[in-house]
């Protein structure tokens, strides 16, 4: 995942009978490999772990659920998502909330923690793709 550009790991992945597949995947962080203005407020070594349920509701759709949560920092993130046909390929609408809860910084955490959940869906759609690409 992470020459995706995503989270580091892959920690569990299970699909069950009715086609729902649940991904968890992790990223161990220590301070000084995060390059952002907020790095310092951050512990010394931190864990991130994003959990993904997609499940098929209905003719050719999914749904996704998302959730970050950045252990050892005040910080969580949630979201949902639909993914869809369309006659180019595919679409997907994503809705997030990202909360941080830090007087005077939050809202700057908040937006780089909103970046960063976008480029952990886009590079698990480009992980999906390959995937998809090289074992059909």
């Amino acid at each position: 995942m992470s020459r995706f550009g995503g989270l580091d790991t892959l920690a569990s992945l299970s699909v069950e009978p009715d086609g729902t597949v649940t991904a968890v995947m992790v990223k161990d962080v220590r301070r000084g490999q995060e390059r952002s203005p907020i790095a310092k407020f951050l512990p010394v070594q931190w864990r991130v772990v994003q959990q993904e349920r997609w499940q098929p509701v209905g003719e050719r759709r999914i749904r996704g659920e998302l959730s970050v949560t950045p252990h050892g920092t005040p910080a969580y993130a949630a979201g949902t998502a639909l993914l869809m046909p369309t006659a180019a390929g595919s679409r997907i609408r994503c809705v997030a909330t990202v909360e941080f809860k830090a007087p005077l910084l939050g809202q700057h955490v908040e937006k780089i923690m909103g970046r960063m959940l976008t480029q952990n869906v886009t590079a698990l759609q480009d992980f999906t793709a390959e995937w998809i690409d090289v074992h059909s």
